[in-house]
């Protein structure tokens, strides 16, 4: 029986994003060969700068290759200043929703952790302030209904604006699934640094928001379910103070749409900024994996960008896949990768945001030839 060729759908698009996506092509290209993955590495057009060219977000094809026949997607970012949809909304935006919501992937997955020899840029300079061993937990947002369902709009009268509307929508379906998500995570993600414990947080808003009551107590009829998993609370603004001060007292975090998409940002602080953080948006049958950070438009064409969120990002999505149809290679790639950007940070091999001086290509070069099991060109730069 032939080996299955899994099609990967790379979708650079705006302003860094082809940066980005080119090291995780490199790092993946290193993984097929040394593994004999058999991926099928495939750059495919959408975004703003396709919309500003053609008047069309996606490419021709594109969206119908991502549903029908990828296995899995990387994308690296949306998005350019001055490029509207006559809505008003950002071009590339649809991109982002037409997955999402086209595909149905309502769980949006945000590993936080914080690897040796990656700084933190508070305060005057940079400063190691966390522990890595106390940093290792991931947020699991809602990622189809609350605040982000098309239920909107603008009162005008005599061409004047004067009330805009934002209706947020929580279903049980919608809540169920993500905390079950969340729960079956919580049932093979390390336990909590703090205690061992296996436990799920759920955040909300439920001491004023009927929606946010809706999901606890759904939370509470999910969780009967998981006797060996704890369950937790934290009111979404107390949350923001206390995953800062003890991160190491969380496991699984699960909120709806809006307070995850916050929290998520604020996470990323934990593990050294944007250019670290990655996230994947996963459905039953669909997914795709991303740098959280956005198009950084002031740091095109420069080479300069951390390009290790999108690698992880890759990272994620070979574990994905590899469990998903039970294959071994795959799952061994995505720990290979791991590796690799762990020794990368201990060899001080690192781009501006985490104070140095090597450039976004350097990086990739250096995970790509770990990965590779050939030794690194890249080199610490003086």
């Amino acid at each position: 029986m032939a080996k299955k060729t899994y099609k990967i759908a790379l979708l650079g698009g705006d302003g860094v994003g082809p940066e980005v996506v080119a090291q995780g092509k490199r790092v993946l290209e290193a993984a097929n060969e040394r593994f004999s993955l058999n991926l099928d590495l495939q750059d495919l057009p959408m975004g703003a700068h396709l919309y500003a060219k053609t008047g069309k977000e996606w490419g021709e094809g594109v969206f119908d290759f991502c549903k029908k026949e990828a296995d899995a997607i990387l994308l690296g970012a949306v998005g350019w200043p001055g490029v509207s949809l006559p809505n008003g909304d950002i071009a590339g935006a649809g991109v982002i929703f037409g997955l999402r919501f086209g595909l149905d992937l309502y769980a949006n997955v945000r590993p936080t952790k914080l690897y040796p020899g990656v700084p933190h840029k508070i305060h005057a300079g940079f400063q190691n302030v966390w522990d890595p061993a106390k940093v290792n937990f991931t947020i699991v947002r809602e990622n189809t209904e609350g605040f982000y369902t098309p239920a909107r709009g603008t009162l005008a009268r005599g061409g004047v604006e004067e009330v805009a509307t934002d209706t947020g929508i929580i279903t049980r379906k919608g809540c169920e699934r993500v905390i079950k998500y969340a729960f079956e995570l919580a049932k093979k993600h390390p336990p909590a640094i703090s205690d061992g414990k296996r436990r799920v947080t759920c955040i909300d808003k439920a001491n004023v928001l009927r929606g946010s009551q809706f999901f606890r107590r759904v939370f509470d009829e999910v969780a009967a379910g998981y006797a060996g998993v704890e369950k937790d609370y934290a009111y979404v603004d107390a949350f923001t103070q206390w995953i800062i001060r003890n991160p190491e007292n969380y496991q699984v975090c699960v909120a709806e749409n809006m307070f995850g998409d916050i929290v998520t940002d604020l996470a990323s602080v934990l593990q050294g900024g944007m250019g670290m953080a990655a996230g994947g948006n996963i459905g039953d049958r669909h997914a795709f994996f991303e740098p959280i950070h956005g198009s950084a438009p002031k740091y095109v064409g420069q080479d300069k960008v951390n390009p290790i969120a999108t690698i992880l990002a890759a990272q994620m999505m070979l574990t994905w896949v590899g469990e998903r149809h039970d294959d071994k290679k795959l799952r061994q790639a995505a720990d290979a990768i791991e590796k690799a950007v762990i020794e990368t940070l201990a060899a001080n091999v690192k781009t501006y945001d985490l104070g140095g001086t090597n450039k976004c290509s350097e990086v990739g070069a250096h995970v790509a030839g770990l990965v590779a099991a050939k030794k690194p060109r890249a080199r610490l730069r003086a």
